[in-house]
């Protein structure tokens, strides 16, 4: 029920609120308009009063409160059709299971409604909630436990009315027999019966319940041992009532017998809703006017407050006092049961009736050939509705349009088919088409259309490092294009494998192993989504192939034979393959590298500088690149001395003997000064006989003179054969002017 307000403008308070208005400044429009913000406190936020009196302003909120006690709600009719509560998972359950309690209420109504929902566990609230949705309310029991056992219902209010579902319960059992009483046998539809239920001796919190032919109508918690209470029964016919009770414990609940039976009557009221539809019959074609009425029929008579409902599914046509009329334009959705609800009281009576409606032609489908297209292809669009009324129109009275992303593509009614051509940049959208006839339009389903991409050239590369027969992978990747994608890889003119991209996020990747460097070149990819269209080639596989080191070297400059001390040495260490090379050299006995570079060259050297007897050895040299390690042969340096100290140990040598030399020929030249001196020497013998002379002949010989005293005995040396007179060897005295002991070399005459 939707309210509003109507004012009854009267016109002695019309009058008056112009009076006050025109004092204050404003109009009775004014003070109208402003009415539902009038407050008690200040006036409406629109008048600005000059020095207004109060009793001005008393009389004026006076006539406002008279206005808005003539406003009156405007009520939008509703028709209760059931409210249900359902327990789920089971009605039983262990502890620890989540239940979910949900409420499903029926309300036909003519726009939206505010429901309140109001869900009962023991009769006793424990949740309440307003929507405006259709939705079923759910109340969730989390983690349920013993304590949560009990009795749940739910009530349903909208403006004016409620209603509430049976209770769903989880255990039965019994005690002292109840007795049930009720204060009429006989009474009508609808009336309200008085009825008690008793239980001898018991005392404590206790939970009666009433049934109807053994179907829980009613339930009660009190603090005594009795309860009476009034129900509306609304089925006509005989009854059986009874009661029962359960006595609530700290941690359980016992219950009791079941009472007496005690039989009612509920007598009918002697009025049903009667629904009609013109045309009547099978046979009631789209197009046609459809005319549907909801009556009453018997006895009004003591009906006030009846009200009737003509109502399809949760929509509600028309209402009224007595009837409800509803007529429209026939369509084949409208086919289906409509229902005709009379409500008296809490007394509701329905009669429905099924209507079925002819379609006048069928839903056009939206079809397009072929079914796959590609970027600027011409697509046949085909709008058809294949089943038509034969005897109302033809099927070219059915006329079609085309349309694309709501868009119209045809300007006027066409035959159904419909040509896109391939000069269309984008024929990619969502098409549909419409068909009409006799002023009735029916749009077929959305059929949407992704035109291919044709691929693009593909990009050939390889993944990783490429090392000279190794393998490694080569990837072929289109920017563009719709998959499948079938890509290739050829070398030269073989083609070395194929696969298909069906995915996104797949890579055509394929494996490859080259021998030579420059094989890279042969390679190549083509890719393919179109077998209508050629491949489309990329182009050669460039990238850098890396080379493995090969035949190292180590030399040395200069010479083997000519490294000296004092000079530079250098080692050349070379090698074969791709750069860049990192060349280490190392003398044999250390662990750790003499030296180490980094060169983009094939070959790097060390120098060595004043080299010194200390650097001869065994020296090698390793290289490695990203493909392998080589290392060199050992080559063995032999460091010789240096040229200056060879010069000055000769110049020492031919001063040495330049040296003994000159000493031997000082010598000699001594030696010769004294044959020399005494090349002429005279000898006397110590007893001279005679003056004659003694001639002595010294060749080649050495003639020592001895002048011994005239008292000494002659001499004898200890040399063999030396011992005469004085002298060695026939060597006569020399004279006394002349040194103890000469060599000469000359002969003499004495």
């Amino acid at each position: 029920m939707v309210r509003g307000c109507r004012w009854k403008r009267e016109k002695g308070l019309e009058k008056q609120y112009r009076e006050a208005g025109t004092k204050w400044g404003h109009g009775i429009e004014g003070v109208m308009g402003h009415s539902s913000r009038i407050s008690l406190r200040q006036p409406p936020p629109m008048w600005e009063p000059q020095q207004p009196s109060v009793r001005m302003v008393t009389r004026l909120l006076l006539l406002t409160s008279a206005l808005l006690s003539t406003c009156q709600a405007v009520e939008s009719p509703a028709l209760f059709t059931s409210v249900t509560l359902t327990l789920e998972p089971s009605n039983a359950v262990s502890q620890g299971t989540n239940v979910t309690v949900r409420c499903q209420a029926l309300v036909s109504s003519s726009g939206f409604l505010n429901r309140k929902y109001t869900i009962y566990k023991d009769n006793t609230v424990v949740y309440t909630e307003s929507i405006t949705t259709a939705e079923d309310l759910i109340y969730s029991l989390r983690m349920a436990r013993v304590a949560n056992t009990g009795k749940y219902k739910c009530k349903v209010n909208i403006p004016g009315k409620e209603l509430s579902s049976s209770s769903e319960k989880l255990t039965v059992t019994g005690l002292q027999t109840p007795v049930l009483s009720v204060d009429k046998r006989v009474f009508s539809e609808g009336e309200e019966v008085t009825v008690g239920c008793k239980a001898p001796g018991e005392s404590g919190a206790i939970v009666f319940y009433f049934y109807k032919d053994s179907k829980e109508l009613y339930e009660e918690r009190v603090d005594a041992n009795h309860v009476e209470t009034r129900l509306r029964f609304n089925n006509a016919g005989d009854h059986r009532l009874h009661c029962d009770y359960r006595v609530i414990l700290l941690t359980d609940s016992v219950p009791s017998n079941a009472s007496n039976n005690v039989v009612v009557t509920v007598k009918e009221l002697f009025i049903t809703p009667v629904i009609s539809v013109r045309p009547h019959g099978s046979m009631i074609i789209e197009g046609d006017n459809l005319d549907i009425s909801c009556s009453v029929s018997g006895n009004l008579q003591n009906s006030s407050g009846l009200k009737v409902f003509l109502s399809k599914g949760p929509t509600l046509l028309s209402s009224g006092q007595s009837k409800a009329n509803h007529s429209m334009r026939a369509l084949a959705e409208h086919s289906g049961e409509f229902q005709c609800s009379l409500e008296v009281g809490n007394v509701v009576k329905r009669a429905t009736e099924n209507v079925r409606i002819t379609e006048l032609f069928s839903q056009p489908v939206l079809t397009m050939y072929p079914t796959e297209v590609f970027e600027r292809e011409k697509i046949t669009l085909t709008c058809k509705s294949t089943n038509y009324s034969s005897d109302r129109i033809s099927s070219s009275d059915v006329k079609y349009s085309i349309y694309k992303d709501n868009y119209t593509l045809t300007p006027g009614s066409f035959n159904g088919i419909y040509v896109v051509p391939g000069v269309v940049p984008n024929s990619s959208g969502i098409y549909s088409c419409k068909a009409d006839a006799r002023m009735i339009s029916k749009y077929s389903a959305k059929l949407p259309v992704q035109a291919k991409v044709l691929v693009s050239k593909p990009e050939i590369t390889a993944i990783g490092r490429v090392i000279v027969g190794k393998p490694f992978q080569v990837r072929c990747h289109s920017d563009r294009g719709s998959l499948p994608i079938e890509y290739t890889l050829w070398k030269k003119y073989s083609e070395v494998n194929s696969t298909t991209v069906q995915q996104p996020h797949h890579q055509a990747i394929f494996p490859v192993t080259v021998q030579h460097y420059s094989d890279m070149q042969d390679y190549k990819c083509e890719a393919r989504n179109n077998p209508k269209i050629d491949t489309v080639v990329s182009n050669k596989l460039n990238t850098t192939v890396i080379v493995p080191l090969s035949n190292p070297g180590l030399s040395v400059v200069p010479d083997l034979l000519e490294v000296t001390e004092g000079n530079e040495m250098y080692l050349i260490c070379g090698v074969e393959g791709s750069p860049p090379v990192t060349f280490k050299w190392y003398r044999r006995g250390n662990v750790q590298p003499l030296f180490t570079t980094t060169s983009t060259q094939s070959s790097a050297s060390h120098r060595i500088k004043g080299v010194g007897n200390e650097h001869s050895g065994t020296y090698y040299c390793e290289a490695i690149n990203y493909a392998n390690m080589v290392r060199s042969q050992p080559v063995t340096v032999d460091v010789k001395m240096a040229t200056w100290k060879k010069g000055l140990i000769v110049a020492c040598c031919l001063l040495v003997v330049a040296l003994l030399a000159l000493a031997c020929v000082l010598r000699y030249n001594s030696k010769r000064g004294k044959r020399e001196n005494a090349a002429e020497l005279s000898v006397k013998p110590s007893s001279p006989k005679s003056d004659d002379s003694l001639t002595v002949s010294l060749t080649h010989s050495t003639m020592e003179v001895y002048n011994p005293p005239e008292d000494a005995a002659p001499p004898f040396d200890g040399m063999e054969g030396r011992a005469t007179n004085g002298t060695r060897d026939s060597v006569a005295s020399l004279p006394a002017g002349i040194s103890n002991r000469s060599s000469y070399s000359l002969p003499a005459t004495v």
